[in-house]
């Protein structure tokens, strides 16, 4: 009996307790940073070793892939690099060793700032203004911080 009544009561706590926290209105604003940084990323990428016959297409090839690797290196910058590393031994040498890098993010905002062939590669500069990728990221996300509460 006593059981049933201490189970009743720690229902009943439980359930008061559960209505208390739906008895206010928040208001929420949101809050830009002080400052925003400028992040600048290079990537290169060689014309001769192009998979293409003409030269035209080797140099297109090239401004693509110069691209895309300036690209990878403002995500390194951004999101960082995941590095694995798998050493091997066996009778206390090292057989086997192999390291390897992987990177993963969605760069928005970046802008081509240069993209011109120097001797045998191609190159591009890349610049991601984070005061752009805070105007991106308001559209979507919109954070937010603590303006009012009001409580009934």
């Amino acid at each position: 009996m006593n059981k049933l009544v201490v189970l009743l009561v720690s229902l009943l706590a439980i359930s008061i307790s559960g209505c208390a926290s739906n008895d206010k209105y928040v208001q929420w604003e949101t809050e830009a940073p002080d400052q925003f940084p400028k992040l600048t990323a290079i990537g290169y990428a060689p014309l001769a070793t192009q998979p293409a016959k003409e030269q035209s297409h080797k140099v297109l090839m090239a401004m693509q892939a110069s691209k895309i690797a300036a690209y990878r290196e403002l995500a390194e910058q951004v999101y960082g690099q995941q590095i694995d590393a798998h050493s091997q031994m066996s009778d206390w040498m090292l057989n086997n060793e192999t390291v390897s890098a992987n990177v993963s993010g969605m760069i928005k905002g970046a802008k081509v700032v240069k993209s011109y062939p120097a001797g045998d590669m191609y190159v591009t500069e890349l610049e991601l203004d984070f005061a752009q990728v805070w105007d991106l990221y308001q559209q979507q996300n919109r954070p937010r911080r603590l303006k009012e509460v009001t409580y009934f």
